[in-house]
């Protein structure tokens, strides 16, 4: 059975952000705006972007 997975986008900039935020940011993998990751769909991730929900977009892919 093939995992999911999650496309996660960072569409604003982490200038204002808290340090907790920021750090949650760059642990998913990303540095610039509108840079995309992918990331499989555990706990873990869904967790760390119930953190930063308004400078994230996150769309499922099959």
């Amino acid at each position: 059975m093939a995992s999911k997975t999650l496309r996660i986008t960072l569409t604003r900039s982490m200038i204002g952000l808290s340090p907790k935020q920021e750090a949650t940011v760059r642990a998913l993998g990303l540095r610039r705006m509108n840079q995309r990751v992918m990331h499989e769909d555990t706990a873990t991730v869904r967790g760390m972007i119930a953190k930063v929900p308004h400078v994230l977009r996150v769309s499922h892919e099959a």
